[in-house]
């Protein structure tokens, strides 16, 4: 993976997607880039380089979870749709989070201590709460990627191999990169180790966005075993969006107010994807200062601009124009999306 770029370099590249005005007052700016692809990866529209390098992040666990179930290991150990929206999600750690990746390693014969994710402490705040009330450490079951390291799990064992899956060479590794290179329609630039220990490879966002595309065309660009597979992610996240992230996050918000014509998936450091299984598109952000309240509001933008949001639904209002308010709740400012990503 490159990484020659340093600090200063490359910002003219990048325009001002996401404005933050507190009062009358322009406080901030978040630069970035947004790509939206079709199936074919031509590019729809975008603002900055299409063609510059990312890590994905989280934003690209539904392409990571493909070998689930095209080789065979979600039907072989009974996983249902919740299971699927689990390893799909950036979950909260809330109870039926950390209970159903408990009984997904029980069926699989294993236990907490053979994740390979590590612990962090709940996002959600009253699980955490909880937590620090019991004095009890936090498990990898809190983990919010602990549903993809079951899911890569399952692949392991069906597979035979060894349980160190989060190795690059790991072929359950393999199978990731070669899913995330073919539905992408092009070679990873390198990869980078993300914070739950497993390898995050880097595309080009254009690319991103096509793979997103081809999720949102499954019959039209994959084999029949991909493409249901495909279809069969998009729909568990959409059937369970409280499972992919939780109650209050942008990703449940939009997944909920998409009603099927959409869902959506965040990722670190400003990063957030969609699958517009209604227009048939994919998007792709990328914020520069990795700020995830910009990715949020130019994602709900985007998927208000090509009909996948009605635009009187308030998740418009309070993830693109999101209020600033004062600790005693007064709103005294809010986000502004540059007007063009509206449409």
């Amino acid at each position: 993976m490159n990484t020659s770029q340093g600090i200063g370099e490359g910002e003219t590249r990048s325009p001002v997607l996401v404005e933050v005005w507190r009062g009358d007052m322009l406080e901030s700016v978040h630069r970035g880039a947004a790509v939206v692809a079709s199936p074919r990866g031509d590019v729809v529209v975008a603002w900055g380089e299409p063609e510059r390098i990312v890590l994905p992040r989280s934003a690209i666990k539904m392409v990571q979870a493909l070998p689930l179930i095209e080789s065979g290991a979600a039907e072989k150990a009974g996983l249902d749709d919740r299971h699927l929206a689990l390893a799909c999600a950036s979950h909260s750690g809330r109870d039926e989070h950390t209970a159903l990746a408990a009984a997904w390693l029980t069926r699989l014969g294993l236990v907490e201590r053979d994740l390979r994710c590590g612990a962090h402490m709940p996002f959600d705040e009253e699980a955490a709460a909880r937590l620090i009330r019991r004095g009890a450490p936090p498990s990898q079951l809190h983990n919010n990627c602990s549903g993809k390291h079951c899911g890569f799990l399952t692949v392991a064992r069906h597979l035979g191999v060894g349980l160190d899956y989060v190795a690059p060479a790991h072929p359950v590794q393999q199978a990731v990169r070669r899913a995330i290179e073919e539905t992408a329609g092009e070679t990873v630039a390198g990869f980078v180790i993300d914070g739950c220990s497993a390898p995050n490879f880097a595309l080009s966002l254009r690319g991103l966005a096509t793979a997103m595309a081809r999720f949102a065309r499954p019959n039209g660009f994959f084999a029949r075993t991909r493409a249901d597979a495909a279809a069969r992610l998009v729909s568990a996240m959409a059937e369970y969006p409280e499972l992919v992230a939780g109650p209050g996050r942008p990703a449940t918000r939009l997944i909920r107010a998409a009603k099927g014509r959409a869902v959506a998936k965040s990722g670190a450091e400003g990063v957030f994807t969609a699958v517009l299984s209604a227009a048939g598109l994919g998007i792709a952000v990328k914020i520069d200062d990795g700020a995830g309240r910009a990715a949020a509001a130019v994602i709900t933008a985007l998927l208000a601009r090509f009909g996948a949001l009605e635009r009187e639904d308030p998740v418009i209002a309070g993830l693109a124009a999101a209020p600033l308010r004062t600790w005693r709740g007064q709103t005294c400012g809010r986000l502004r999306v540059r007007p063009d990503l509206l449409g």
